[in-house]
């Protein structure tokens, strides 16, 4: 375990790069998108040695998949202290963003420093960085196509979130988005791009978590663009449906899905949620480094989060 980029992922990103395997999209027949669209929206799929074409189907349809329980009990504990690894390392150096993305850092259930969204853990992890590369995921590739490759060095990289409910948090909710962003600043559509999750907690409709809108990844620019107000829309909308979650479950949303995290109407541990989340791209590689700029939407939303920080201390003392 190192604070620097590990061997393992630089090697890793370079084989990436430079020679990406080749998959094939699942061929789908009218049968099989009729059989998907007769699934119930919070069906939860197996996850084996290929994609099949029903899988394959629905998140033609709908824009997403669930893999009930593809990690095992000790990958997710494992993975959890990994992160706690990277907490205790990130703030000891007082480090306020990685690759030009800046890190959440709020309070936790005691008031102490708690970072809430880790960008790039895998090139700080040798573990975290074999199990995003693990064989069992290189289906995953094939819901975009040839030349899909695992984006860790690109966009955030591996993100891992923890939202969580209490006075203080940096990071409780999420709101309405699409992750193509970037691109709708130059005037475009985002190419192809999944965004692969890894879920740690038990989470219900009724303890928040996640909202999507199926079938809204199909709309054209301008609804990507103008559909809701980025980040400051939390409202219920009418389409939406709630993505429940297990330890170890696996999620799969196209990346102009609009969706958004609900946030939990509980406190403390219990209102605690963690997930990770990668990239799966095709698009010209555009790796990040520490010399990486900050776009400018997490600009804004780092003066948001400093704001809410001052009005919390000061609330604080007040108190005191």
């Amino acid at each position: 375990m190192s604070s620097t980029v590990s061997t393992a992922s630089v090697a890793s990103t370079v084989h990436a790069a430079s020679t990406p395997p080749r998959f094939e999209r699942p061929v789908v027949t009218q049968a099989d998108r009729d059989a998907a669209h007769a699934l119930p929206m919070n069906h939860r799929f197996t996850l084996g040695a290929s994609i099949t074409p029903l899988q394959q189907a629905h998140l033609d349809e709908r824009g997403y998949l669930v893999f009930a329980q593809v990690a095992t009990a000790d990958e997710v504990a494992r993975i959890l202290s990994e992160v706690d690894q990277i907490q205790e390392r990130w703030l000891a150096e007082k480090r306020e963003e990685v690759f030009g993305i800046p890190l959440f850092v709020g309070r936790g259930v005691a008031g102490e420093p708690f970072i809430q969204r880790f960008a790039f853990t895998s090139c700080f992890s040798d573990y975290l960085n074999d199990f995003l590369h693990d064989a069992r995921f290189l289906p995953i590739a094939s819901l975009i196509g040839e030349g899909a490759r695992i984006g860790h060095r690109e966009k955030d990289g591996l993100v891992f979130n923890r939202n969580l409910n209490v006075p203080g948090s940096a990071y409780p909710r999420l709101g309405w988005h699409t992750d193509g962003l970037r691109a709708l600043f130059y005037g475009r559509l985002p190419g192809p791009m999944l965004n692969v999750g890894m879920h740690f907690d038990r989470v219900q409709a009724k303890d928040g978590g996640l909202r999507l809108i199926p079938g809204s990844h199909t709309q054209g620019f301008w609804d990507m663009l103008t559909r809701k107000p980025y980040f400051i829309s939390h409202g219920v909308d009418v389409n939406e449906i709630a993505v429940e979650t297990e330890p170890g479950d696996l999620t799969v949303h196209d990346g102009r899905l609009w969706h958004r995290v609900e946030q939990s109407p509980h406190t403390g541990l219990r209102s605690l949620r963690r997930t990770m989340y990668v990239p799966y791209i095709t698009d010209a590689y555009s790796p990040k480094d520490e010399s990486s700029r900050t776009p400018p939407y997490h600009h804004l939303g780092r003066i948001a989060r400093a704001a809410k920080a001052r009005a919390f201390e000061l609330k604080r003392r007040l108190a005191s």
